[in-house]
C-alpha cells in the first residue's frame, strides 16, 4: 500500500510532456486572434448603436414638436388666437404678461408642466408666427449642430415640413 501511494506521488512530480497539446494553454497567437475578432465585433456594434441614438434624437424632436403644436392649437381653441411672437412658447406653460393677456388661463398651462422642453440636443425650440412660408406658426429645432439648415442628423426639423 505504501508503495502504491509513493508511486502516485512520484508520478505527479514527473515533467509534463510538452508534445501533448491537450495539456497546454492557448498560444499568444490564438489569444491575439480572438482579441481582434472581439474588437471587430465591438466596433460594429458601437457604430450601429451610435446611428440609432442619432435617429432616436431626430424622432424625439419630431414628437416634441407635435406635442407643442397640439398645445398651440389648444391655446387657439381657448383664446381665438395663437400666442404672439413676443409671448413665445412660454405662453403655453405660464400666463403671458405681455398683451394680449388671456383672461382664462388654465392652471398648469397647456403642457401640464412648468417649462417648455428643450430639443434632444439641449437647444430651445424656435417659435415663429407666422411661419417662414406663410404657415400660421412654425416650430423649429436646428438639429444636432444647432445651426439653421444642415443635412442628415444636423438638418433642421420644422413643423412646416412634418
Amino acid at each position: 500500500m505504501v508503495y502504491a501511494v509513493t508511486q502516485v506521488i512520484l508520478d505527479m512530480k514527473e515533467p509534463i510532456n510538452t508534445s501533448d497539446r491537450k495539456c497546454q494553454g492557448f498560444t499568444l497567437i490564438e489569444v491575439l486572434v480572438v482579441m481582434v475578432i472581439i474588437m471587430g465585433l465591438a466596433g460594429i456594434v458601437t457604430v450601429n448603436v451610435v446611428r440609432h441614438v442619432s435617429e432616436s434624437r431626430v424622432n424625439t424632436a419630431i414628437l416634441q414638436i407635435g406635442v407643442l403644436e397640439q398645445a398651440l392649437y389648444a391655446f387657439y381653441a381657448d383664446h381665438g388666437r395663437f400666442p404672439t411672437q413676443e409671448q413665445g412658447l412660454e405662453a403655453l406653460v405660464q400666463r403671458p404678461t405681455r398683451p394680449p393677456v388671456p383672461r382664462d388661463f388654465p392652471e398648469g398651462g397647456y403642457l401640464g408642466r412648468n417649462r417648455i422642453p428643450v430639443d434632444p440636443w439641449g437647444n430651445e425650440y424656435i417659435f415663429l408666427i407666422p411661419g417662414r412660408s406663410g404657415e400660421r406658426f412654425e416650430i423649429i429645432s436646428y438639429g444636432s449642430d444647432g445651426e439653421p439648415g444642415g443635412t442628415g442628423h444636423a438638418a433642421e426639423i420644422s413643423s412646416a415640413h412634418l
